[in-house]
């Protein structure tokens, strides 16, 4: 288990849950890094946003989801790191356990990071989450082109705003939150994950 992942394992049981356990970490093939966002409907629907950095999953839930018009900032709640395996769960995470509800990968895809591609900035992703400002280019399924995360806060308070930037792929008429509500691993909904698997 790495560090990263010790607060993600002391909030499970997995012999409860069928969550991909922490020793599930290890790197992906390909070398590009990936996101993935889950529907994830618990004691409320939120998002769950997540970005492959060092080995896991950085997360954050977004209770609106994302939007794709750069005027929305949409709050992003920092949750603990996930092993990389987490990007394909879907599945019923059980009564009493944390978490518990039922998960959807609502859209995955790559992403690049824009800051170490600056000229004059250059930052890793792991320098970005430190410094609280990360900009990447998502290529999802139904979410694509340019995000940012600023935190604003600190410490207990700290809280972080999910920003589409203003590229060739906002769009403030297009909302997949309400439109495609399903899916792109299985395409189903999340109503029928939750009765074909709780």
């Amino acid at each position: 288990m790495t560090k990263h992942l010790k607060e993600y394992a002391k909030k499970r049981d997995f012999a409860q849950t069928p969550e991909p356990g922490d020793e599930e970490a290890g790197a992906r093939s390909g070398g590009t890094p990936v996101f993935v966002i889950q529907k994830h409907k618990a004691s409320t629907l939120h998002y769950d946003f997540r970005l492959e950095v060092g080995g896991v999953l950085t997360s954050w839930a977004v209770p609106k989801g994302p939007s794709l018009d750069s005027r929305h900032k949409r709050l992003a709640v920092p949750t603990e790191d996930h092993p990389l395996a987490y990007a394909d769960f879907e599945g019923v995470i059980p009564e009493g356990e944390y978490g518990a509800g039922t998960v959807i990968v609502w859209d995955r895809g790559t992403y690049r990071n824009l800051r170490a591609e600056k000229e004059d900035d250059g930052a890793s992703m792991e320098e970005a989450l430190e410094e609280g400002k990360v900009e990447v280019w998502l290529e999802g399924e139904k979410v694509r082109g340019g995000f940012a995360l600023i935190r604003t806060g600190t410490g207990e308070d700290a809280r972080w705003l999910l920003i589409k930037l203003r590229d060739g792929e906002a769009d403030a008429r297009r909302d997949p939150v309400t439109t495609e509500p399903d899916s792109v691993l299985s395409g189903r909904s999340i109503e029928a994950v939750q009765e074909e698997e709780g």
